[in-house]
């Protein structure tokens, strides 16, 4: 899963697991699940692909692969080299959301936004400058414990520098067996290298999880899945039982999911008809979803909190709430994942996620490398806070929803 943290489907097919929001790897990582990692939005197409209008010329390629059986000493395996050349293909885009996934690692990608996977639970993603960063380490879980944070550059993994290193290719390279140790070595900031070795376990995401403090309902989602919506339904049944009149929604560290589920999400407030996140392509307007249901909270004051760890389907939720029904934004500026992708199956198995357009919110935002900062800064807590269990920006939000009640 993101980049990647990456994702969004085409809603046009109604597949059930059809729309993804940031594929993200959690190592996951997460990302665009880095979950797959990364980090916008995807489209999950199950259909089959279309051959190009305007085939290559392969001869160069044919050259090369001619010298290497004529000259290279060693064994060459025809698999993986056409593997390499599909993966090569895909990156020479330089979109490094758009990815070459081969039928192994294709499995894995799938599992990943199911929210099975084994790893260090963290989503990876790409900078502006194409470093592989962390977009989010996933509360609980190993790279937390570690002391990973949000936008750490990962500048080597088991001593292999990543420079040049498809977030993809790192993600594969930091999972493993459950209870075997990877060593990162991180880069925070302006400040030196420095070594990390974390235990991999198997990562197993909580959703969606919800209390209620007086009249004030929280509700904290971790990652966008395929129960994502119908959990978030029943904490917003509870709220409705138990009489709240005002909502916390903590989205920080979420690095994005099924595009289907943050629509879901958003349609708890926004009311049926209004729209939630519309895709372009260039000027034009390829796309346009919009909220559906009764809109079991609509009309409640909400605080939605965002950090840096929020990506793509977080974001179009954050931006649709936003817009739509005027939810106030509180804490840290977010990752900045505003592009979409769609995800092609490929008849040997493997799969294209490929980048087919920007989304926007409902008032015309696109936010992609420029995330969205909210209209109430608040700084991360201090290692100091974490300890001693103060939280200063759910704090803050609770504060906002209780002087609107």
């Amino acid at each position: 899963m993101p980049d990647e943290r990456y994702m969004v489907a085409n809603h046009r097919h109604r597949s059930p697991a059809l729309k993804v929001a940031s594929l993200l790897v959690t190592v996951v990582i997460v990302f665009g699940l880095g979950l797959a990692v990364g980090r916008g939005n995807i489209h999950i197409n199950r259909l089959s692909y279309k051959a190009t209008a305007t085939p290559l010329n392969y001869s160069s390629l044919n050259q090369v692969y001619s010298i290497l059986q004529s000259d290279f000493d060693g064994s060459l395996n025809t698999g993986k080299l056409i593997d390499g050349a599909k993966a090569g293909l895909v990156t020479a885009t330089g979109d490094p959301y758009t990815i070459y996934f081969n039928p192994t690692d294709a499995k894995a990608f799938n599992n990943e936004l199911a929210g099975s996977i084994t790893g260090i639970g963290a989503e990876l993603g790409s900078d502006v400058s194409g470093n592989i960063v962390i977009v989010s380490p996933l509360s609980g879980y190993p790279a937390q414990k570690a002391g990973l944070k949000s936008k750490d550059k990962l500048a080597a993994i088991d001593g292999t520098s990543t420079t040049g290193m498809s977030v993809d290719a790192a993600v594969t390279k930091i999972r493993g067996k459950a209870g075997t140790k990877v060593t990162l070595t991180i880069i925070r900031g302006e400040g030196n290298p420095f070594n990390v070795t974390i235990t991999r376990q198997k990562i197993t995401i909580p959703s969606v999880t919800w209390s209620e403090s007086g009249s004030i309902g929280y509700m904290k989602i971790s990652q966008f899945t395929a129960d994502t919506a119908s959990l978030a339904q029943k904490a917003a049944n509870e709220f409705k039982s138990k009489g709240v009149k005002g909502v916390v929604l903590d989205l920080r560290g979420d690095p994005g999911g099924y595009l289907q589920a943050a629509q879901q999400v958003s349609s708890l407030w926004v009311s049926s008809g209004q729209t939630i996140v519309s895709e372009r392509r260039g000027n034009t307007v390829i796309d346009t979803l919009y909220a559906s249901g009764d809109s079991t909270l609509n009309g409640l004051p909400t605080v939605v909190l965002i950090d840096g760890g929020s990506a793509s389907a977080s974001e179009i939720t954050a931006g649709a709430l936003h817009d739509d029904i005027g939810a106030i934004l509180v804490g840290q500026k977010s990752f900045g994942k505003g592009s979409v992708q769609e995800v092609r199956n490929l008849p040997d198995g493997s799969e294209l996620k490929v980048t087919i357009a920007r989304w926007y919110t409902p008032n015309g935002k696109n936010i992609d490398k420029q995330g969205i900062t909210p209209s109430v800064v608040v700084a991360e807590p201090t290692a100091a806070q974490v300890s001693a269990g103060q939280d200063p920006q759910k704090d803050k939000a609770f504060q906002i929803v209780r002087s609107k009640l």
